[in-house]
């Protein structure tokens, strides 16, 4: 279907046509600022998610702080990063809806005003002003009146013959001017029908057909902006989608029992449980009391209220115990961790300055072979401080090794503070002797068997996996700690959770 077929070409028509395509122009315009703002909202969007994400990100612990190791933790920190991905893919959205969107339609709508644009009614109005019909009646008037005051004249006895001729000179001229207008007014109307010809029946359809194809490619492009509205945001929804899944896979990596047990292996103290406390019979105290005093002996001032409290330095108010090198003031099995630790920094650290010094010792013998690439002696001192490093650091590495292996005692002072000393009580002493490999010559006789009711990995230090049914030895009892220690029948020995198993005791 054409516009020109349907439509009764007058100027009427072309006025409603025109107005119909200014109306599409405007709803194009809508539609970009409709798009731009929503990208407004996407840009707002993905920022307050990108500000929320950094937020809670900020206090990130290091990577050695205690909660690090938290499943639950550690998906805290993969749902921020998720997030932050997420925010990603909506600042993508906003970006794909300004450039495909608002400056492209932008740029289209421009050219279709340019394009829309029309000389040809101007040019039919141009050519019908310039039609001088009133000039032809006007000069055709004139031309009557000379002629009418010319036959006038001719009849009039008192006019002489001079005035008869020249009455019908005037006549003449003005007839003859009154033809020369109606020539040039039949031109011009001649002109006029064949460009007002040309216009309806051949310019007019034209143009519309020209108006017709503007305004389908206009509404074709709306159409497609319509639907690239909707395939933005789907060509990201795979990638959201992973996001979700992410966030959907760091709730399910939560492991509350694997949580539990880095608690416990993080702040197990390897300490014993108290004993029983002694009955003290103070009557005894008050019936020597009296004896002695009759005999005449000084009495001795017994404080019934004062208790020992060995036992009870857990529960019990005492004065923070200072940190020295030797990590003493921290349980037997924190203690071993730390010492451990320490002793895995200094073999990094000597691994370094053995290195340095070999690469000293090489450049040292290149300049002894080439003296023009430099002087070995410049090389001197750098070599006598890695020399002392390496000494420094191997005399700690023997040190802390040696306080590795000895055993640690922690004996009550009077406030309830704990504390070690060189010649401890033998019944209050607590070893922190964890060897990981367990190379006792001599290994222990089993004191019973457990049979594990949960499958375990083992993947700590120390510890040995297990799985649901397996019947393994118990070569030490829980101290307290949550922790057995077992051996399996092939000689392998670590720790397992005491919760994880059922033990019978050899009678």
């Amino acid at each position: 279907l054409e516009w020109r077929g349907m439509l009764w070409i007058r100027g009427d028509q072309y006025d409603i046509i025109e107005k119909h395509t200014q109306s599409g122009l405007e709803l194009v315009e809508k539609y970009v600022k409709f798009a731009k703002e929503r990208t407004e909202i996407e840009q707002n969007y993905a920022k307050q998610l990108r500000n929320l994400s950094k937020k809670y990100n900020q206090k990130r612990s290091s990577k050695d702080e205690p909660e690090c190791r938290l499943s639950s933790y550690q998906a805290f920190l993969d749902i921020l990063t998720e997030m932050n991905d997420y925010a990603g893919q909506r600042e993508l959205i906003a970006e794909n809806l300004m450039m495909n969107i608002c400056i492209d339609l932008t740029k289209y709508l421009q050219d279709l005003k340019q394009e829309r644009k029309t000389k040809a009614q101007q040019s039919l109005e141009s050519t019908y002003k310039q039609l001088d019909s009133k000039r032809f009646e006007r000069e055709w008037r004139e031309a009557e009146r000379a002629a009418q005051h010319a036959e006038k004249t001719d009849q009039d006895i008192n006019a002489t013959k001079a005035d008869v001729e020249k009455a019908k000179q005037q006549a003449h001229m003005r007839a003859h001017v009154a033809d020369e207008c109606k020539n040039d007014y039949a031109a011009q109307l001649q002109k006029y029908n064949k460009e007002q010809n040309q216009f309806y029946f051949s310019d007019m359809p034209l143009i519309f057909n020209k108006l017709q194809d503007l305004d389908e490619r206009r509404i074709q492009k709306l159409a497609q902006g319509y639907v690239l509205f909707s395939d933005t945001e789907k060509h990201v929804m795979p990638i959201i989608g992973k996001c979700l899944e992410g966030i959907t896979k760091a709730g399910t990596n939560v492991n509350e029992k694997n949580d539990s047990m880095i608690v416990i292996e993080q702040n197990k103290s390897g300490f014993e449980r108290p004993g029983d406390l002694e009955f003290e019979d103070y009557s005894q105290g008050i019936n020597r009391a009296s004896s002695d005093s009759s005999l005449g002996t000084p009495k001795v001032s017994v404080d019934p209220w004062k208790k020992k409290t060995n036992n009870f330095w857990l529960f019990s108010k005492r004065s923070k115990p200072t940190v020295t090198e030797d990590f003493a003031h921290l349980p037997p099995e924190q203690r071993r961790k730390r010492l451990q630790q320490k002793l895995d920094e200094i073999c990094k650290e000597l691994q370094k300055e053995v290195d340095q010094s070999e690469a000293l010792g090489k450049m040292k013998d290149v300049y002894e072979k080439n003296p023009q690439m430099g002087d070995p002696a410049s090389l001197a001192s750098q070599i006598n401080q890695t020399s002392q490093n390496i000494e420094r650091l191997r005399g700690e590495q023997s040190l802390l090794s040696t306080l590795y292996r000895k055993p640690v005692y922690f004996l009550s002072s009077p406030d309830g503070a704990y504390s070690d000393e060189s010649t401890p009580d033998p019944s209050q002493a607590i070893y922190a002797e964890f060897d990981d490999d367990f190379e006792d010559e001599d290994l222990a006789a089993p004191i019973g068997k457990c049979t594990a009711m949960y499958n375990f990995p083992g993947a700590s230090e120390g510890t040995i996996a297990m799985q649901e049914g397996e019947v393994l030895a118990v070569v030490e009892e829980d101290k307290g700690d949550g922790w057995t220690r077992v051996r399996r029948n092939n000689g392998d020995e670590g720790y397992i959770p005491t919760s994880y198993v059922t033990i019978t005791l050899n009678k």
